[in-house]
Order: C-alpha cells, then sequence, then structure tokens
C-alpha cells in the first residue's frame, strides 16, 4: 500500500535469484561483464599443524629410543691411585726417646725419624769393650812368654828337691847299714826309704815345672788367647748393630703418612713406629676381569679420568699384569651356564708426572672405547 510521505526512499529492487534454486549470480567486475573465478588458499589448514608436530615428535622420540637401545653400553672400570708404603719398624726394644718428624712432613733419605733409649743394651755394650781388654791383654802374656823371675824361681825350687833328694839318699844308706848289722830297727829303714821316693818324686816335679817356664805357653794356649779376643769383637759388633738400630732413619726420600707411636711409649721389636709413602713412585691399581685382561699386554697406554682433579685426563702405562688370578669379582649365576671370572691386578703408571696425584684418589675409563 502506497504511503503518503513523499519523502520516504524508494525501497531496494530485490536480488535476482537463479534458477537452479536460490544461489547468488556471479559478481560482475567492471564492464567486461564476465564473472570472476573463486581464488584458493593454499596454505595448510590451522586444524593440521598440531598434528604435525606431534607426529615430528613422536617419530624424534622413536629413533632416539632404537638409538639408546642398540648402541652399545659403556663399560667404566675404576682404579685407585697407590704409592710405595714403607712400615719403618726398629729391631729392638725399649721407650721411645724422640720423634723429630711430624705427620705430612717430607723427609730426606736418611733423616732420623725415631730414637729409642735402651739402658740395658747400653750397659751391656759396655760390658763386651772390657771383656775384649781382658782377652787382649791374656793374650799379650802369653805372645809375651814366662817372666824370668819365674823361671829363677822354678830353678830354684828344682834345686831344692835334688839337694833334698841328696839328703835323703845319704839317711837311707847309713839307716840300710845300721839294719844289716842289727843296729836299728826295721822300721826305721822303711821311714828312710819312703822319704828317699818321696824326695825323688818331688824332684820329677819340679823338673817339669822348671820346663814349662822355660819353654813358655804352647801353640793351643796361644789359639785359644786368640779365640778369645775375636769372641769378644764378635760381640761388641752384635751388641753395637742393636745400638745402631736404636736410632731409626728414613730408608728413602719421602712423607711421613703416620706416627704410630709417641714419645715415652715401650715399643717391641717389629712394631711399626712410622709409615711413610713414596710420592716419587705412584701408579694406579686397577682389578681387570679375565675377559678383560686378554686385550691388554704390559706397555699399552691409554688415557684416564681423575675426578678428583676435575676429571683431569692422564696417560698412563701398563708395566705390571699379575701373574695369577685372586678373587671372583663377578660370580656366575647357575641359570645361564656362566662361570666365575677371576680378576687381575694391574699396574699402570703415568707417563708424566702429576705432581697434584695423591694415593688413594679414583681413576675411571671407558674400557671400550679407551685410547
Amino acid at each position: 500500500m502506497p504511503t503518503d510521505d513523499p519523502q520516504a526512499a524508494p525501497a531496494p529492487p530485490a536480488r535476482s535469484k537463479a534458477l537452479d534454486g536460490g544461489a547468488e549470480a556471479p559478481k560482475i567486475h567492471g564492464d567486461t561483464g564476465r564473472p570472476s573465478t573463486l581464488t584458493k588458499d593454499r596454505s595448510p589448514s590451522p586444524t593440521r599443524l598440531p598434528a604435525i608436530i606431534v607426529a615430528v615428535v613422536i617419530a624424534a622420540v622413536a629413533g632416539l629410543s632404537f638409538w639408546y637401545l642398540l648402541r652399545p653400553l659403556p663399560l667404566l672400570v675404576q682404579g685407585e691411585v697407590d704409592a710405595t708404603r714403607f712400615d719403618i719398624a726398629a729391631r729392638v726394644d725399649g721407650r721411645v726417646g724422640e720423634i723429630p718428624v711430624e705427620r705430612g712432613q717430607d723427609v730426606a733419605a736418611g733423616a732420623v725419624l725415631v730414637r729409642i733409649d735402651n739402658p740395658e743394651t747400653i750397659a751391656k755394650n759396655e760390658q763386651s769393650v772390657a771383656a775384649k781388654v781382658v782377652a787382649e791383654a791374656q793374650l799379650a802374656n802369653i805372645n809375651v812368654g814366662t817372666r824370668p823371675e819365674v823361671i829363677a824361681a822354678r830353678k830354684a825350687e828344682l834345686e831344692r828337691a835334688q839337694a833334698s833328694v841328696v839328703l835323703a839318699q845319704k839317711t837311707y844308706d847309713r839307716i840300710s847299714q845300721l839294719a844289716g848289722h842289727g843296729n836299728a830297727p826295721i822300721a826305721q829303714l822303711d821311714q828312710a826309704t819312703d822319704s828317699l821316693h818321696e824326695d825323688q818324686r818331688a824332684v820329677d816335679q819340679a823338673q817339669s815345672t822348671y820346663d814349662q817356664a822355660v819353654n813358655g805357653y804352647t801353640k793351643e794356649e796361644h789359639e785359644i788367647a786368640e779365640a778369645n779376643v775375636g769372641k769378644a769383637i764378635a760381640d761388641i759388633k752384635e751388641v753395637q748393630s742393636i745400638i745402631d738400630q736404636m736410632v731409626v732413619y728414613a730408608p728413602v726420600a719421602s712423607q711421613v703418612y703416620q706416627r704410630n707411636v709417641e714419645p715415652g711409649e715401650y715399643v717391641s721389636p717389629g712394631v711399626p713406629l712410622v709409615t711413610l709413602i713414596d710420592l716419587n713412585d705412584l701408579w694406579i691399581h686397577f682389578d681387570l676381569r679375565e675377559d678383560l685382561v686378554k686385550t691388554l699386554k704390559v706397555g699399552d697406554r691409554f688415557d684416564v679420568r681423575i675426578p678428583a682433579l676435575s676429571d683431569r685426563r692422564v696417560t698412563v702405562e701398563v708395566k705390571l699384569i699379575a701373574t695369577k688370578g685372586e678373587y671372583a669379582s663377578w660370580r656366575a649365576t647357575r641359570a645361564t651356564g656362566d662361570f666365575d671370572l677371576r680378576t687381575f691386578s694391574i699396574r699402570a703408571y703415568p707417563v708424566n708426572k702429576v705432581p697434584e696425584l695423591r694415593p688413594g684418589m679414583s681413576a675411571y675409563l671407558d674400557w671400550r672405547t679407551r685410547q
């Protein structure tokens, strides 16, 4: 119905519809009168991008898993730094008099470590010296021979015995004549006979003593005296060797690891007094299974890492492989049918000196990738 308002705007014309059921007619551009074609967007749809990322992540995880499962596992071998150790002991007993070294101190070869007091040994040494003096005096007396005064005294005793025999012989002759004529009893004749025989024996004894004084000492007596002197000298050397052991010295230049005793303590022979470590003789000790030792020989070099030195790489050379395995570090399982594996001790020395290296530090390496 037409409105009465002359100012009202006319209604817009209705849109033309296609004959196929209401599809919009193509737009007309420009003056050509031809419809424009629909442009296609070639970028991936936003709904497909997360699926692609998930697929890439899954593929990467699968690849890393296969690599981890199939890669050779590292075979870590751990060792320990070791060094020559000296347990210094004494051969004598006694009380510790002085220990002039401290723990951790560097000592030179021949430095005094411990002094031991033993008064009994000192007294025994003095006795041995005195016995030597006596033995030497006896030997000197024998070498000089019999003194002239002794020879003169023995001669005088012989002459007195001979004079007694002469007197006894005269007495016997007189009594024998008187008894033969019946003027003397037979008992007096027997007494004179005994006196004569006794005086003759005294002459024999005096003659032997005089001859001994003139001839001097025998060869055997000289040998005995010389042997006594030699024995006294040997006794002195024995005691002196014990006295020398009362002062204990360092055998090599090293470092004091432990002081096992303190001044005033009583110690016995063989008890360690001081423990030394030779830091100039360091090596790395490994215990390797026997299936790993077969690929190793003396002279081989490889690198190890020292955790205490910030994993520093140290080149070592094998200088000792134990002749015999000691103990089984890995036990076989009966179900698998395997055998126990023995371990062999290995010593590998650093090719170049490492001043910071200390006994007790750990060392490790990957045995499969060692160089």
